[in-house]
Parts: C-alpha cells; structure tokens; sequence
C-alpha cells in the first residue's frame, strides 16, 4: 500500500513536472504578437503582402527571417501576382493564446481596378490562418477552408512560408535525408508548375531544418498533412525568395494545412546595443545628439567613450553617461549630448566595446564629398534620351528616341496611370506625339516619367541656385548631341544644365499637348520590370503600324515598344507645376532667357485655365507665392493676401510654401495673424519631435520615412527663413542627422549611396540586379515592420526600404546638406 501511494506520488509529481516542461515559451503580449527572449511571431500585423511584409512572420533574435506565410495561388508569385485580401482585423484570443485571420480570393480592391490592377483568376474562397503556441518555442500554423477547393484548383493552392535569402546565403538546410547550400544566386533546372516556369524544388519532403550550424538562424518546420517543397523563387522573379511550400489536400475544409515550426532560440539574448551616429560627422558649433538603441530588458547606461583619432592611434577624448529616454517602437533608449565637442578632428565612439564608424567635426564638413554625388553622379545617371558615360564605364546608352504614343482611353495602367475617355488632346490612342524624345530623367526604380517627379527636381534645383548661389560644374552635357559625360567639365553650371533638361521634357510635352502630361512610362510588364541597360527598353524606332511584322525602315519600325504618354485634367498638379514653372523661370532668366520665358508663359497659361477650378489651398497658395516673386504682379499679391483666413487656418499645409514669398508683402495685418498661426504650429511640431529619440516627427507607416522627413526639414528651411522668431533650426539639422545615420534600427548606414563611412551601397536602383548602387542616390531608408520592428535590410529588390527615387529623395537631401554648409 505505501508503496503503490509512493508510486502514485512520484506518477503525480512527473505529471506536473511534465506539465511544465510543456509550457509554451510564446505569450501573447499588448501588442498582439507572441513573444518570448529572442521570438517573436506576428500573424498578419502587416499590410502589404506584395512586399514580402505580412502573413505569419518569424523575427528571431532580432532580425526577420521569414514572412508572408499564407496561401496562394502560385508557387512563387510575383508583385502582380494575386494576394487574397484580409476580412477586418486577425483574432487576437488570449483565453486560447492564439492569433487568427480570415481571408478571402479575390481582393476586389485590386481586381482588375485601382492603383496597381491585378489580373485575378475565376475563384473566389475564403479561410482561416491561426496561429497557436506550443510546447517551448514552437507553435503551429493551422489552416482551414470554409469549403473546399474546385477540383480545377486542386494541386494549384498552397501555403507558403518565405525565408529572407541574404542572411541564408552559404548557409545549409536539411531536407528529411537530403541536404544543400542556399545558393548565393538562383541556378536551373527549371520547370514548369501549373503554368509557371520555376527553378525545380531544391528538395521535398515532411521536415526542413534551415540553418542548422546557426545558433541563432536554426528553424525546423515540419508538416502534419503532406509534402513540402524547398523552392528558390528567385527564379521566375530577381526580387523572390527562398520559398516553402505545402499544396492543399484534394478536398480539405479543416486542417487543410498543418505545420508546426519551431524556431532555436537562446533564452539569454539580448539586442545588441547600436550607436547611431551620422556618418559624416557634425559641424563645430552644430547640436550633436547621440541615440543608443537597447534591448528593451536592457536599462543600463555603460561609459559612451570618444575616441578622437590622430597619427599614433586614437586617444581617448571624454566618457560620457547616456541619459534614458524611454521606450520607443520595441526598443530602450538612451541619448548623449556631445554638442560640447567643437575640436575639429576624425572621431568615434565606442559603446561596451563596440565602436561606430569615424566621423569628422569640422566647419567645411559638408562641403565635399556630401552634397555633390547627387549632382555629379545621380542625376547624370538617371539623365533620359542619353548616352551617359564616365571615363572608361556607360551608365546606360542613347535611349528613348522613339517617344512616344498618345496612350489608350479607358486605359488603367499597372503601375498606376489612368487614362479617361478622352485623351485631351488633338493626338488620337496610339498615334505619335513628337518634341517628346529629349530631357527628363528616369524614376529611379522603374524610369517613368512622371510630370510631379521631372518638376519636383527641377523646381529643388531651381531653389538651390536661388537659395545657396549653387554654382558647380562636374559633367559635360550636350543636349544637341545627346551625351553626358561625368567628371568632363564643360564650363557651365550642372545645376542650370539639369534644370533646362527637366524643362526639355515638360516643356516639349506642353508645346506639343497643350497642356502638361501626366507621365511617361513603357507599355507592357516585360519592359516595366527591365534590370539593365535603359537603351534596351525600346528599339528607339518610332512604331509603324502601316509596316508587316519584322519590317524596319531607317527611322521606323513594326514593334510597338515606343512609351506611352497619358494625360489628365488635375487643376491641382497644374497649379502645382505653374508655381514650379515660375520659379526656374526667374532661375534661368539670366543665361536661358529663351527658356525662361517659355516657362513663365506655360506657367501663366496654367495658372489662368487651373486656378477658379482648384480646390487644393496649398497649390493655390504655392502658385501665388511663386508666381509673385517672379512677375511682383499686384493682381496676384492681392490674390495672395486675399487667401488670408484660409492660409492662417491651414498654416501647416500653407506656411511651408508661402514662406519665401513673405519679404514681398507689406500688409502689416496679414503678417501679424500668419506669424501668430505659425508660432502656434511650431511649437506643436517642437512639441511632437520630443516623443521620439531623433528629434523629429516620426511616425512609420510601411515605406521607410527617410524621404517624407528629408522633405520635413527643407519645409523648416523656408518656414525659418521666414519667421526665425517661431522657428528653431534644430528640427532641420535633426532631419538631415537622420538621413546621415541616427535613425532607428541596427543597420545605421547613410541613407544617401556612397555618402559616409557607412553607406547604401545594395540599393533598389537601375541596376540592383548587380547588387550595387549609384552614387547620390537616396535611399527611402528603415522601414517599420509592423507593429514595432525598424528593419533596412541588405536586399536591392525591396522598393519600401531601398528604393531611390526622383523629384524630392535626392534633391530634398542635396538641399539640406547646402543649407547645414551655409551656417557659418
């Protein structure tokens, strides 16, 4: 008897024993993710499926490794493959500690219509994705049918699991008993999977380990309910990748796919600290802030030493203790004020043995080596209907020449143009619009030309040459011959010389339409998705259809390649151009006046036909200021000053672009409630800066903020300029600081490519298919995972982190650096 009670006891305390050790590690936390020390699992907080960021996703020991756990319809999809749709918010149930989404087939927001159409197939479903906890770091992916699949879709739909390539490149995966290498590039055999041709599957079977020689990478994922597939999507697509796969059950409602996948975690991690500083270094006189970046467990504040270099070495200069700032996103914060270091000198910081990158203090430390890639390198580059060379290298060759056709009515283009029932013009669907084969410059990622981006560059320029006398010459360009050649001076000024080539475009499209174009962009997919040589876009031979298939003659041919050129009528964007017009015009008056007058001439023609029909007030405003400083037409000031209750009551849409027109007006009345409105609007924008770490207003949606606080800090620029009294420079010198490298995330390089010790140099460019970057260009920079992870990821192929683009990314930056070099 006191022997089976003994037995009893000990079968009870094993119970309990085993009990505990099956606990899961994962918690739901107040976010709605689960989390343990080193995990954590989202289930669909992202939105944005397209860019590899939503579904189930895996962030292990800091970093995300895998996304976009779901189902489609294809083994690997594509950016304009279809993605089903969300129906509301996932199911966060904390008494079953699991997270669950339904989705559907089609997204009608996308089908066929809206911003980016995409083709859907015939189908319509809907299901469920939960994701449950299990013992230690484990948890299960469970899906479930409302019905089951049509026996035409069996075999096609799957689940599938993406495992970010770069960090996995050389590393090994085990595949039941096969095993293999991700390979650094995707390599045949290929075939063809229900339609789509794919690299075969680097293996099949019931378990994958992925990483298995990586503490900190090792993942198994196994199957309960059939086979999967190790598939590297890179090779239907250069942005896939690595890709696991299960097919659905023939049949299948409940538990049509069951995974479970447990992920090696190290229960003692912590998040490295990351010192963020700017990579190019501070100005004597300059505010210097520093941010550390800790695990948010991690409160203690270590000696922050600074190194200052010299010949022998470095010395050390002074130990500083960060003072907490608190929480922000998902990370402890910590800041140091070195703004007391004004010794000019190479310098670094080192923090619990890890040490930043150099950086300079000095008074001409923008002066060179900063501002100057944008306009000797970047801008060259995305130079279209060039031959763009440098030395012994071609950028690109002679393209375009065959621009363009009137595009198609009712026509809605995939990357977002949209042509009405008519095409405004005397130019009839497909039919050649000349004087539109010369000037503009390439969108960075997908050479469109948009009217917004080709006038938004210009009109930077334009300000620059107007604000800071920029007057520099790097680049030989020869518009007759249509040649640049970088680091060839000609004798001119490469500002002036950019500004007219933007105009060549606008300006040779209104002479021609009558009125501005909406943009400018290839025809079919194929061409859109290009990674190489622009000159090979089209055969630059203007299309004939008069000409059998094959024909050519010496300046025609039966290829309808030529770019499609789309119209619109937006009151708004041409009041917005007007005042952009105006500006180069007072710009270029006094070495183009020929140009100048064109300009200012379509600018008033704008103005007249656009202004009674606009709605939006800071275009109104924009064009008023502008146009007032180039004409000091007193119809137009009076206009200007008669928009007073508007302007005061929306002073943060209108400050920003009435600011350079304020030494214009005398109305004492006027600029006594606008100053008052500003003083108000500041101090709020002072007030948002101090609820985060970097001194400006910060608020992550799913594109990296870089470009939208670049912009930020040009518009204090001008709103300082003007009201000096209401208006600190902090904010500006702190956007440009963020730019450089204080900005969230472990990945602090510098957002501008070749700029800094530490730079974009994988960047989302004309040739990202080369893992490289152009000089100047400015990246959009950290992205925010949702709900709380900043992430810049070594990859060219996401547009949302790495992307450069035209009309403001790079000509915002360039401004800030002239205007940080002007304060001495």
């Amino acid at each position: 008897m006191k022997i089976s009670r003994l037995m009893m006891a000990v079968s009870c305390l094993s119970l309990v024993a085993g009990a505990a050790l099956a606990e899961p590690n994962l918690k739901l936390n107040d976010k709605g993710y689960f989390e343990a020390p080193g995990l954590n699992v989202t289930v669909f907080a992202d939105i944005y499926p397209d860019g590899h960021q939503t579904g189930v996703t895996v962030i292990q020991h800091g970093v995300r490794v895998a996304a976009n756990g779901d189902l489609r319809l294809e083994p690997s999809p594509g950016q304009w493959s279809p993605m089903p749709a969300g129906d509301g918010k996932p199911v966060v149930d904390a008494a079953t500690n699991s997270v669950s989404q339904v989705l559907h087939y089609p997204d009608e927001t996308k089908n066929r219509k809206g911003f980016n159409p995409i083709d859907y197939p015939d189908l319509n479903f809907s299901y469920h994705v939960r994701v449950t906890p299990l013992e230690g770091n484990a948890f299960r992916v469970s899906v479930d049918l409302d019905k089951p699949l049509p026996s035409t879709w069996e075999g096609k739909v799957g689940f599938n699991f993406e495992l970010f390539p770069t960090d996995l490149f050389g590393k090994s995966w085990l595949m039941d008993q096969q095993s293999g290498i991700f390979p650094r590039q995707a390599n045949g055999g290929m075939e063809n999977d229900h339609g789509q041709t794919i690299t075969a599957p680097l293996a099949e079977g019931k378990s994958l380990t992925v990483a298995p020689e990586s503490p900190l990478q090792r993942m198994t994922i196994r199957s309960q309910t059939g086979e999967l597939e190790l598939i590297d999507g890179r090779g239907n697509f250069n942005n896939g990748w690595y890709i696991v796969r299960e097919i659905t059950k023939p049949g299948a409602t409940k538990d049509a796919i069951t995974w479970t996948i447990t992920p090696n975690v190290d229960p003692d991690w912590r998040y490295t600290p990351v010192v963020q500083v700017s990579q190019v270094g501070y100005r004597p006189e300059q505010a210097k802030t520093i941010v550390i970046e800790q695990d948010k467990r991690d409160t203690q504040a270590d000696p922050l030493v600074l190194y200052r270099m010299t010949a022998n070495g470095r010395e050390e200069v002074a130990r500083y203790t960060p003072k907490p700032w608190g929480q922000f996103l998902r990370y402890n914060y910590l800041t140091a004020d070195l703004s007391a270091v004004k010794d000019p000198g190479m310098y670094e910081l080192e923090y619990r043995g890890d040490a930043t990158g150099v950086f300079r203090i000095s008074d001409d430390v923008y002066d060179r080596h900063v501002w100057q890639p944008t306009l000797e390198y970047f801008l060259p580059v995305q130079m279209c209907h060039m031959l763009v060379k440098e030395k012994y290298r071609t950028w690109h060759g002679l393209d375009h020449e065959d621009d363009v056709r009137m595009a198609p009515i009712n026509f809605n283009h995939f990357d977002g143009y949209l042509q009405g029932g008519s095409t405004l013009t005397k130019y009839q669907p497909g039919e050649h619009v000349p004087g539109l084969n010369a000037g503009g410059w390439h969108d960075a990622g997908d050479y469109d030309l948009r009217v917004e981006s080709q006038m938004g560059t210009v009109w930077l320029l334009a300000k620059m040459v107007e604000e800071f006398g920029l007057n520099y010459d790097a680049t030989t360009i020869d518009e007759a011959k249509k040649v640049t050649e970088i680091h060839q001076p000609d004798g001119q000024n490469d500002a002036l010389q950019q500004i007219e080539h933007g105009l060549l475009s606008v300006l040779g499209g209104y002479k021609a339409l009558g009125r501005t174009y909406r943009g400018i962009i290839e025809p079919t997919l194929e061409q859109y998705t290009l990674l190489g040589d622009i000159s090979t876009q089209t055969d630059n031979l203007d299309y004939d259809p008069a000409l059998k298939p094959g024909e050519r003659t010496a300046r025609t041919s039966s290829i309808p390649d030529d770019r499609y050129v789309f119209t619109e009528d937006n009151p708004n964007r041409e009041l917005t151009t007007a005042a952009q017009l105006a500006t180069a015009a007072r710009v270029l008056t006094p070495t183009n006046p020929k140009m100048a007058a064109d300009a200012l001439a379509a600018a008033r023609d704008l103005y007249d036909k656009a202004y009674d029909r606009a709605t939006d007030l800071q275009a109104k405003v924009f064009v008023l200021s502008e146009l007032a400083q180039t004409t000091h037409d007193s119809a137009v000031m009076k206009r200007l000053i008669g928009l007073k209750p508007e302007i005061v009551a929306h002073i943060d849409q209108t400050g920003t672009v009435l600011a350079s027109a304020m030494p214009l007006i005398r109305d004492k009345a006027f600029k006594h409630d606008v100053g008052e409105a500003v003083k108000t609007w500041q101090a709020k924008l002072t007030d948002e800066a101090t609820k985060t770490p970097y001194g400006v207003p910060y608020v992550p949606y799913i594109w990296g903020a870089g470009w939208d606080i670049q912009r930020f800090g040009v518009d204090q620029y001008f709103v300082h300029k003007a009201w000096p009294q209401y208006t600190p420079d902090t904010l500006q010198m702190e956007a440009l600081n963020f730019v450089l490298g204080v900005h969230p995330g472990e990945n602090t390089e510098s957002f501008a490519s070749g700029v800094g010790a530490k730079s974009a140099t994988t960047a989302y460019g004309a040739n990202r298919a080369d893992w490289s970057y152009i000089p100047g260009g400015v990246i959009s920079g950290t992205a925010l995972i949702r709900p709380d992870l900043p992430e810049l990821k070594k990859w060219p192929y996401f547009w949302q982190q790495t992307e450069y683009v035209m009309g403001g990314g790079e000509t915002n930056y360039m401004f800030l650096v002239l205007a940080a070099a002007q304060k001495h």
